[in-house]
């Protein structure tokens, strides 16, 4: 078995723009596998970029485990009040029962 090193990049050096590299990067198959095996979830692709009213939800799944919806909400920045709200709107908006915020930094105030 071969290891790597973690190490910290900035998440911008990797991916450019967030609805046009980070988003499908992340939508992978493999990588939304790895998703459900962290979160423990069985994460079942269902949308990109998922119009909700007039705005767009980074990606929806489904939980195969529970039927659910799962908004996945994806930032390449740190968390903050205005993708909060997103988040809202967008799992109200898509009867999503969870939600998977992925950021590089949490903000705590």
């Amino acid at each position: 078995m071969n290891l790597g090193k973690l190490e910290k990049v900035e998440l911008r050096s990797v991916w450019e723009n967030e609805a046009q590299n980070f988003t499908p990067w992340l939508a992978q198959e493999e990588n939304l596998a790895e998703l459900s095996r962290t979160i423990g979830m069985e994460l079942e692709l269902v949308a990109q970029e998922q119009f909700v009213g007039p705005y767009r939800a980074d990606i929806v799944c489904k939980d195969t485990l529970s039927q659910s919806y799962v908004l996945i909400e994806n930032q390449l920045e740190k968390t903050n009040h205005n993708h909060l709200g997103q988040i809202l709107t967008y799992a109200a908006g898509l009867s999503a029962k969870a939600v998977v915020w992925v950021a590089s930094v949490v903000f705590c105030s």
